[in-house]
């Protein structure tokens, strides 16, 4: 306890009652007063102590003080009329009650020094002795305390205007005394019996006589509400330029709005929102006309859980044109109600919960603010006192309508990056793959996730089938996230899959890719200046005759290759510089994947993250990777639910897992063919036999044809080593004739009198898709004939 509260702390009568009237602290001054013992009175009722003839206690007073005359009975039996100075405890649950001394006599006002310093000093001024008791008080702060000085002379301060206030402005005085040096306290109090709190600058200064000796202590007491105030709404501008619009999320803005105002403004505040138009189109002209349908979008209050809320954060509710939020909305002007219940009799009558509710709590004043930014109205924002007694002064009303006008902005913003998010993740949805395809090279499952709370970006996969049971896999990233990038995301998507379909190696496909982002980033660049655009890549292509896969990577992360019964690794791969440096090579590994082999591709937002580093976001990788599961896609979502923070990513993930197969070595036929137009005939009648070993006899006479076109063709125009190769799967039968020339073959159309230019046309028209791929040691062209119906 501090020395302060030594000071005859036991020479003033006092009692605490709790909010049932039942006494639960009786102090020794009220035992010399009235001569009961604390265990005699503490617990029971507090009007036990009362004369007979009054029948109850004073109705406990609207305002934090009372004071008055009333008859206690003293233990003996006599009637002691005392003075009461009552006051409401900072807790809220009682009254704290002290009865000047009886036993005493006040300290004389024709003290020299006391009268001196009360005459002359030209404001409210209050003088107190070495024990902090109050020797005596001039006209002004008499009128500041609402109290005649005979009644309080004697006591603390504590006792005249409020325990918490009170103490803290004793310490001070306390350190005056000892420390002979003044000092000036800025403290808020009720003063007068005043509902509202006055802000006061107290300036104490020792007193001390002739001989240097402190004899107590003055205190000047200057009222700078209006200055503190301003102060408050400076502060209040400030905090809310800082805590509000800290992200570009609407519902986080407006409960940031609500947050600010609590409860230096009101003591509940709501945030109500009108629907955005609809994608596509704009906003309605003018102002929304009563009533008015709003959506919550926040609200806050200086009660745990807001059980003032009537409608929920999301809810839709319906405000008539006899309300104060359909009349800011559709006026634009902010709307003050001080009497609630009087003001809002009709409005409130047609809605019974809310006059139930304004009664229950006592609300007795609002304030509707229209949220406006851009010339559009976006909602209102109301603010309800009903703890503070005060009403909503016109500088209320002001402060509220400039932060309300600050968050407008933002939650104008938020709306305008939320449109133009969904805007780009629609563009980014509809340029990736709405399905992956089915091939007999892979099973594959993907994911696609945007960040949390950042634009969109340019994250890309794909699955592309390649001739000859072939597939490509393409992982890729763009940098930046926008439109913009979505854009970028789907040219570059775009020139990926021709690249493919012309069977470039994954080396060279990146390299006529990284050509293209260059001269992206020309054109992005204006009046010559090259623009900044970037990407990273990863290329691969696997085989399931041969079961190799080759892989080249630009800038990109490495993929993560799981064979059966063996652990997850990271593919040694080059890593190659990102796409738009221009010039630079790119490397390819070719690597043996075993049949059931799971290949990982991703971006590097799966991996990233604020607290970990790709080393550690890798590892937890691994072991998602290892958990058993029933399929791909449940393992894509095992994957994502251990990387991945519960609030999102904050960077684009893209995902793609694929599980190898293998085409047995029944399934594909392999023949060697001599450079003599003379041999076709035999090659034909080998391949109609293992078509029929095959059991596809109705695509004896198609296949026959195109086996002897591409074979002639070679034999004519290309250079042996020639070679046929048939291969098989339920759906499709492919016919691939290779060869050591890498002149490319062109389809043409013929002329009447041509004797030659026919053959390509034909198989054109047989097959589904032929086409040609170049090879280290040639070329290869290739048809495909759809099996589906047959037999």
């Amino acid at each position: 306890m501090s020395p302060v509260h030594h000071l005859d702390e036991a020479a003033t009568a006092r009692a605490v009652i709790d909010e049932h009237g039942t006494l639960i602290h009786w102090s020794e001054g009220a035992r010399r007063l009235l001569g009961y013992a604390p265990e005699e009175v503490e617990g029971r009722a507090a009007t036990a102590l009362l004369d007979h003839a009054v029948a109850t206690a004073p109705s406990v007073p609207a305002g934090d003080r009372w004071s008055g005359t009333l008859p206690l009975r003293h233990r003996d039996g006599h009637v002691l009329p005392v003075w009461l100075l009552a006051h409401r405890r900072d807790e809220g649950d009682g009254w704290f009650v002290v009865t000047p001394l009886t036993d005493a006599q006040p300290p004389p006002r024709d003290d020299p020094l006391l009268r001196a310093v009360l005459s002359q000093s030209p404001c409210a001024t209050a003088v107190y002795d070495t024990r902090l008791r109050l020797l005596g008080i001039n006209d002004a702060m008499a009128g500041v305390l609402g109290l005649v000085e005979d009644r309080i002379r004697g006591l603390r301060i504590s006792e005249i205007g409020g325990k918490r206030a009170g103490e803290r402005l004793e310490e001070d005085m306390y350190d005056v005394l000892v420390s002979g040096r003044g000092r000036d306290v800025e403290t808020i109090m009720r003063t007068g019996g005043e509902g509202r709190p006055h802000a006061w600058l107290a300036r104490m200064a020792p007193l001390t006589d002739a001989d240097g000796q402190v004899r107590g202590v003055c205190v000047a007491a200057h009222d700078f509400t209006e200055q503190y105030k301003a102060r408050e709404r400076l502060q209040l501008v400030n905090e809310a330029s800082v805590r509000i619009g800290t992200t570009l999320d609407v519902t986080r803005t407006a409960q940031e709005l609500a947050d600010v105002c609590v409860p230096v403004l009101a003591d509940f505040v709501r945030v109500d929102l009108l629907d955005p138009p609809e994608p596509g189109t704009e906003p309605p002209a003018g102002r929304p006309t009563a009533p008015v349908t709003l959506r919550r979008a926040a609200h806050q209050s200086v009660l745990p859980g807001s059980p003032e809320a009537l409608v929920k954060p999301g809810d839709l509710d319906v405000y008539p044109a006899s309300s104060p939020q359909a009349d800011a909305v559709v006026t634009g002007r902010t709307v003050v109600t001080a009497d609630v219940a009087t003001a809002l009799r009709t409005w409130l009558s047609e809605d019974e919960r809310r006059g139930r509710r304004v009664a229950e709590y006592g609300i007795h004043a609002t304030m509707a603010v229209p949220i406006q930014a851009r010339g559009q109205t976006l909602g209102v924002a109301v603010l309800t006192r009903y703890r503070r007694p005060d009403p909503f002064t016109p500088d209320d009303a002001l402060l509220a309508e400039e932060v309300t006008a600050r968050a407008a902005v933002c939650i104008d913003n938020a709306r305008r990056f939320s449109r133009e998010r969904e805007t780009a993740l629609a563009l980014q949805r509809s340029l990736l793959p709405q399905s992956l395809p089915r091939t007999a090279a892979v099973d594959a499952a993907s994911r696609y996730l945007p960040a949390a709370r950042a634009g969109v970006g340019g994250d890309w996969f794909d699955v592309i089938p390649l001739s000859g049971m072939r597939v490509a896999m393409v992982v890729g990233d763009i940098v930046g996230n926008g439109i913009q990038a979505s854009a970028t995301m789907g040219r570059l998507r775009t020139a990926v899959r021709t690249l493919a379909d012309i069977d470039l190696a994954p080396d060279e496909l990146l390299t006529h890719l990284d050509d293209l982002v260059v001269r992206l980033s020309v054109e992005a660049g204006a009046e010559g200046v090259t623009g900044e655009m970037g990407a990273t890549c990863l290329y691969a292509v696997y085989d399931p005759v041969s079961r190799r896969c080759t892989l080249a990577r630009a800038g990109h992360p490495p993929p993560v290759i799981l064979r059966p019964g063996g652990p997850p690794h990271l593919v040694d791969l080059p890593a190659g510089p990102p796409l738009g440096l221009g010039g630079l090579p790119f490397e390819a590994v070719e690597l043996d994947l075993p049949e059931g082999t799971v290949l990982a591709l991703y971006t590097d937002g799966l991996i990233e993250g604020r607290d970990r580093d790709h080393d550690a976001g890798r590892r937890l990788l691994f072991r998602a990777l290892e958990q058993p599961s029933q399929s791909l896609d449940e393992a894509c979502h095992a994957i994502l639910q251990s990387l991945l923070p519960v609030g999102g990513a904050t960077d684009d993930v893209a995902l793609l897992l694929a599980r190898t197969r293998g085409l047995a070595a029944s399934q594909v036929a392999t023949w060697d063919i001599p450079a003599d137009p003379a041999l076709v005939a035999p090659i034909r009648k080998q391949v109609v036999e293992q078509l029929d070993h095959w059991g596809l006899s109705e695509v004896t006479f198609t296949a026959e044809l195109v086996v002897s076109e591409l074979v002639t063709n070679a034999i004519r125009y290309g250079e042996p080593p020639i070679r046929l190769r048939l291969i098989h799967d339920p759906d499709t039968l492919i016919c691939e004739v290779s060869d050591s020339s890498h002149t490319a073959p062109h389809l043409r159309r013929a002329k009447i009198f041509d004797e030659g230019g026919r053959g390509l046309l034909l198989v054109a028209q047989l097959t589904q898709r032929w086409g040609s791929r170049h090879t280290p040691e040639g070329k290869t062209i290739w048809a495909e004939l759809t099996l589906l119906g047959e037999e």
